[in-house]
């Protein structure tokens, strides 16, 4: 009999644990993704439109932030209209075979300028890790993150444009996203 309320007693705290966490649905709306591409002669901007995922983190303790996205590729867009055509070709994102991009964190450590995110990001069918250094916090039941970071689009086969186009990408992350 004991051991049975012991164990009932550990299930109904580890359900306390997990309802302790905050969960914070990520839109569109709230979490702005965009990127510049530079090349010889210029730069291009450009995003997404459209991702639905979700953030959760137990409180203002953020070494625990779980990050799932789900990024629609479909909706990318940039400040030149052929250039949008051009990204969501095969070239670049193949969007008809490629419709989502996803990112799901692994880890999260502070640091003395904030957090680093590192996570599995995929793309065109290829996972790589990557290390986001971020701002963020979770107060008032707002989740707020921002960070600015590259990546090299050959990791993920995207080589058109070699020798004059930059590889690397320089990406912005904004989130502002209420609890649940």
């Amino acid at each position: 009999m004991r051991r049975a309320l012991f164990v009932a007693g550990l299930v109904a705290l580890a359900a306390a644990q997990a309802a302790a966490a905050d969960t914070y649905a990520l839109t569109g709306d709230n979490t702005k993704i965009t990127f510049v591409g530079a090349k010889k002669n210029g730069k291009h901007t450009g995003g997404f439109k459209k991702l639905a995922g979700k953030a959760t983190a137990d409180g203002s303790d953020l070494t625990g932030l779980k990050i799932e996205v789900d990024i629609d590729t479909t909706s990318l867009w940039s400040d030149n209209e052929k250039l949008t055509a051009h990204l969501k070709n095969p070239d670049f994102f193949a969007v008809k075979d490629n419709p989502k991009a996803t990112f799901k964190s692994t880890k999260v450590e502070k640091t003395d300028k904030g957090y680093t995110i590192t996570g599995d990001l995929t793309m065109l069918g290829k996972t790589h890790e990557v290390t986001i250094p971020a701002k963020a916090s979770a107060a008032g039941g707002t989740l707020t993150l921002s960070s600015n970071f590259k990546i090299a689009k050959s990791d993920w086969g995207m080589n058109y444009g070699k020798g004059m186009i930059e590889d690397e990408v320089a990406l912005k992350l904004e989130v502002k996203a209420k609890k649940e």
